[in-house]
C-alpha cells in the first residue's frame, strides 16, 4: 500500500466536529486529503430538523472510499442536540425509577425513530455509569441509576431497541465515570477504586452490554491509578487493550471521547493524544471542538506515529477493519435495505405516540 493511500485511510479513524450549519470549506479541504469517517453534530451545529436532514446529506459527501458515520450524542435530559418540534425527552434517571424496560425500548426505539428520519447514523448513547457518587458534575440524572444491575437491565433494553430500529450503539464512559468528583470536560479526574470493586460494579453494565452484542465503546478521560497511575484511561494500553479488550473480552469498535476535553487538551497536543490513544487500542478519535486545525493536528499525528512505529501497521489495520466492518452492517447498501424503513420528518415531528413516551417518562422526574 503507497504512503499516499495509508495518510487517506487514517482519515477513517477519526469523528470530526465543526461550527455552524453547514459543512464549511476548511472540513471539505480535510476531507480531500483525508477519508473522514465521521462527523459528530451538537446544538450549534442545528436550526431545525430539516436543516439536519441537509447536513446529513452534505456529511456523506466528506468520503470517497467509505460512507461517513453522521454521529450524535442523544440521551435525552440535559444531554439532548435536536430538541423541539421533535420530541423534547427526560432524562435517563427517570426509565431508571420507572423501572420499566418496555418503557426503556420503547424508548429507545422513538429516539432512533427521530434520528433516522433527520440521517443520523450513529447514536454515542447509552450512558452505562453507575451513579455512585450523587454530587457527580458529569453524570448525574444523565445515569439510568446507582444500581449496577438496573443501569445493566436498562441498558440493554436501549441498545436492543436502538439495534431493532437499524442504529449501532454505544456504551459509554469506560472505564466508569460514576465516582468522579470533577467533570473531566473541566480536569482531569482522578477516580482511586481497586480492580475488585470495578468488577463488582462498575464494569457490570458494561459486560452485559459487550455480552449483548453492543457495537461499540466509548472510553472516559479520568485516571484510575489501580489500573494506570500514569495515563487517562482513552490512552493507556493497560486500560483499553488489557481490561477492556482482553478482561473484558470486547471485539467491536473502541472510540475515545472528545479529546479537546480539558482532562486531555490541557496536558496533551492533538497529534500527541490521538496517536497514543490508537496505539493504546481505541479504534476512532472524536475531535469535536470545532477548531479544523486541532482536527488535522489529530490525523498527522496519527500519520507521524504510523511512519515512525508507535503504531504498528497490525493496530492500524485491526482499528481500520472494525470501522470499516461496522459501516458495512449499517451503511452499506445491502444493510440499508435490510433495515427498517426510515420514517420521514413528518411522521416523527409531533409525533403523538412519541410524546406519550416522553409523557410517561416525566412523571418519574
Amino acid at each position: 500500500m503507497s504512503t499516499h493511500e495509508r495518510r487517506r485511510q487514517v482519515g477513517q479513524l477519526l469523528f470530526a466536529g465543526f461550527r455552524g450549519h453547514v459543512i464549511p470549506a476548511e472540513l471539505r479541504a480535510l476531507a480531500r486529503e483525508f477519508d473522514l469517517g465521521g462527523v459528530v453534530l451538537f446544538a450549534r451545529n442545528v436550526a431545525e430538523p430539516a436543516q439536519v436532514a441537509d447536513l446529513a446529506r452534505e456529511a456523506g459527501e466528506l468520503s470517497r472510499s467509505a460512507p461517513v458515520w453522521v454521529a450524535i450524542g442523544q440521551e435525552g435530559g440535559r444531554v439532548q442536540r435536536v430538541k423541539a418540534p421533535l420530541t423534547v425527552w427526560p432524562p435517563p434517571a427517570t426509565l431508571g425509577r420507572a423501572d420499566d424496560l418496555d418503557l426503556t425500548r420503547r424508548f429507545g426505539r422513538a429516539l432512533a425513530r427521530e434520528l433516522r428520519a433527520m440521517g443520523i447514523t450513529f447514536d454515542f448513547a447509552p450512558v452505562l455509569d453507575v451513579l455512585t457518587r450523587e454530587d457527580n458534575p458529569a453524570i448525574g440524572d444523565r445515569a439510568f441509576s446507582s444500581d449496577p444491575a438496573q443501569v445493566a437491565a436498562h441498558g440493554l433494553a436501549f441498545i436492543d431497541a436502538v439495534h431493532t430500529e437499524g442504529l449501532p450503539a454505544c456504551a459509554k464512559h469506560f472505564p466508569g465515570h460514576g465516582e468522579a468528583a470533577v467533570d473531566s470536560h473541566e480536569d482531569l479526574p482522578v477516580v482511586d477504586l481497586p480492580p475488585d470493586r470495578l468488577e463488582r460494579v462498575e464494569w457490570v453494565p458494561f459486560r452485559a452490554a459487550i455480552e449483548g452484542g453492543v457495537d461499540a465503546v466509548m472510553s472516559c478521560h479520568l485516571l484510575v491509578p489501580s489500573l494506570d497511575d500514569q495515563r487517562p484511561a482513552t490512552l493507556s494500553p493497560s486500560i483499553i487493550t488489557g481490561r477492556l479488550r482482553g478482561q473484558l473480552g470486547f471485539g467491536g469498535l473502541v472510540l475515545t471521547d472528545d479529546m479537546d476535553m480539558k482532562a486531555i487538551s490541557l496536558r496533551y497536543e492533538p497529534g500527541e493524544a490521538a496517536a497514543l490513544a490508537v496505539a493504546a487500542g481505541c479504534d476512532g478519535v472524536l475531535q469535536c471542538g470545532g477548531d479544523p486545525e486541532r482536527v488535522f493536528a489529530a490525523l498527522e499525528g496519527v500519520v507521524r506515529a504510523l511512519e515512525d512505529g508507535t503504531i504498528s501497521a497490525a493496530r492500524f489495520d485491526d482499528a481500520l477493519g472494525r470501522h470499516l466492518a461496522l459501516k458495512g452492517r449499517y451503511l452499506s447498501e445491502a444493510a440499508r435495505r435490510a433495515a427498517p424503513p426510515a420514517p420521514s420528518l413528518r411522521e416523527v415531528i409531533g409525533s403523538a405516540e412519541h410524546q406519550l413516551v416522553a409523557e410517561q417518562m416525566r412523571q418519574f422526574t
